[in-house]
């Protein structure tokens, strides 16, 4: 793995001073130092649930960095990225437990963060086949897990982030073009706002337009390519999913449920296609966001809906997947509680 270490920002005044460790924890390490107990352990780590594992990385570089005594660990773990099964051993780490007791809470607490985001990614990416996915949920968690984050969507497989924190541990700036607030800068006129961005902000970057902003996504949509014309790379449906598209209305009419056509429906993506395409603009892309999960995505994917880009924010944090670590051997002997035992996995690589 190398210095992986020196890639993040570990305060380590604090953490070595337990400021961040669960209480019992620290209390056995004052015990054990107390007593003069050196006792050397096998602590193993796993989850319950099928996963894809990350924060291996940090966690092995956290235990480098603050253990007491790091160059007497024996750390090997999963890599990054790796699919693992539930109850499969995921780390296991070796040496003398005061020496890292204190870092239980904050390793276990990293892997299951990202591990979280980069599976929930993965699910959705799987779900959107070749098509990319954009990584939005920067803005539904605290801004300081950002560059953590960024990177478990990575390797979870997604094409792009929202913010240059997200991607700060691979190297790839934030993307983002228009969002709400400048069309309403700009009086509620999409075109205007469209136009002003076209102005302003580099030719480098593509010309995608949100288009929901008046609820005609259709309408705004074409409005938005007769101006920018070739210009335009792309459009962004981004309908709240409580909201229905004035373009559907007729639609919807005498359905006894038009729950379906509300939000970024299949229905209003195939609107918007037609209607760029009957123009001549074929070469323009739709993005959709808003709502967006694995399972509909798989839907939208089943159903051959013409999106481009799926972009997904807030599903990513959902569900749990949390470790344990457990002292399965203690001086080369099994010691474990009941239940649990040491399970070898010929998969961990020395770190």
């Amino acid at each position: 793995m190398g210095n992986q270490e020196e890639k993040f920002h570990f305060p380590v005044e604090k953490i070595m001073s337990g400021y961040y460790t669960d209480k019992y924890f620290l209390t056995t390490q004052q015990i054990l130092r107390k007593d003069n107990r050196n006792v050397k352990v096998l602590m193993q780590v796993f989850l319950r649930h099928e996963a894809v594992v990350c924060g291996v990385e940090e966690a092995v570089a956290l235990l480098r960095t603050c253990a007491v005594h790091p160059e007497e660990l024996k750390i090997k773990a999963l890599s990054d990225g790796d699919e693992a099964a539930p109850w499969e051993t995921v780390m296991t780490i070796e040496g003398n437990y005061a020496d890292f007791a204190h870092l239980e809470t904050l390793y276990l607490g990293i892997l299951a963060r990202q591990t979280r985001v980069a599976t929930n990614t993965r699910k959705v990416v799987k779900a959107a086949g070749a098509k990319p996915v954009l990584f939005f949920g920067a803005r539904y968690d605290y801004f300081s897990v950002q560059e953590e984050d960024g990177y478990a969507a990575r390797v979870g497989g997604a094409y792009a982030v929202s913010t240059d924190a997200n991607g700060f541990y691979f190297g790839q700036a934030g993307v983002g073009t228009v969002p709400h607030s400048l069309i309403a800068c700009y009086g509620g006129d999409t075109v205007a706002a469209a136009l002003a961005f076209d102005k302003y902000v580099s030719p480098e970057v593509n010309r995608l337009i949100l288009v929901d902003f008046d609820n005609e996504c259709v309408n705004t949509s074409l409005a938005v390519a007769r101006a920018l014309g070739k210009k335009l790379w792309g459009v962004r449906l981004d309908t709240s999913p409580n909201v229905l598209d004035r373009s559907l209305e007729a639609e919807a009419h005498g359905l006894e449920d038009p729950t379906r056509l509300k939000g970024v429906s299949a229905e209003l993506v195939w609107k918007v296609r037609r209607a760029l395409d009957a123009e001549g603009y074929k070469d323009v892309k739709i993005i959709v966001t808003s709502g967006f999960d694995a399972e509909k995505i798989a839907a939208f994917e089943k159903a051959g809906v013409p999106v481009d880009i799926y972009g997904v924010g807030s599903s990513l944090y959902r569900g749990n997947y949390d470790y344990t670590a457990d002292i399965v051997m203690v001086d080369g002997q099994p010691r474990s509680k009941a239940g649990r035992q040491y399970n070898p996995n010929p998969r961990l690589q020395p770190r």
